[in-house]
């Protein structure tokens, strides 16, 4: 959604999940435990992230080209595992202040549409828009299984209902910026609206 709406706007999209599953894909790929607090942050500084906007060969579905110290692992990323790899690492201190202050970094100077659980409570609290997107989880459950299978991976809609309540547990009671609307957030409950409406809807709110 947040693309679609960076796209009809002409501004730059920032997928902050994007960097921490990527922290997460770094620390599988080397053997450490996702629930290692302490390897994670020493492995921590090995790790170097960038985004960049889709061009050429690479305009193949995907929302934004993730490199990971310079490799392109947009579509590894998406794998189911590693959105549970995100969400726990992203509980972490030394994760989230390295990617805290470089998602502020790509923010520096111009409009963007930044995606995240904590973007207008901890990353941008001065945003001139802030949107808390949310529906009903059993319809959050049914978007993934069908995310999931865009990505040629087929999850049932129990695994769905599943991961959502779970990841939606750990990171709404994470001592560390926690998963909340910011106070003058705009709440928008998208259950049964059309991609297009929502799109719509938002551009004019912007």
């Amino acid at each position: 959604m947040a693309k679609l709406v960076a796209d009809k706007l002409g501004i730059v999209y920032v997928d902050t999940g994007a960097m921490y599953r990527a922290v997460g894909l770094y620390m599988k790929t080397q053997g450490m435990d996702w629930h290692d607090e302490g390897g994670v942050s020493e492995l921590l500084e090995k790790v170097e992230i960038s985004l960049e906007p889709p061009n050429g060969e690479k305009k193949d579905g995907r929302n934004v080209t993730v490199l990971l110290n310079g490799v392109d692992v947009s579509w590894e990323i998406r794998k189911a595992d590693m959105g549970e790899g995100a969400s726990v690492v992203s509980q972490y201190k030394a994760v989230r202040e390295k990617l805290v202050s470089l998602q502020r970094e790509m923010a520096k100077g111009m409009s963007v549409i930044m995606e995240g659980r904590d973007i207008g409570t901890k990353v941008l609290p001065n945003a001139k828009l802030k949107i808390y997107l949310d529906a009903k989880p059993i319809e959050r459950a049914k978007r993934k299984k069908d995310q999931m299978a865009k990505g040629g991976e087929e999850i049932t809609l129990e695994e769905a209902e599943k991961d959502v309540d779970t990841r939606d547990n750990r990171e709404m009671n994470r001592e560390i910026d926690p998963l909340r609307p910011a106070d003058n957030a705009w709440i928008f409950d998208t259950t049964g609206l059309p991609v297009e409406q929502v799109v719509s809807r938002i551009a004019e709110k912007v």
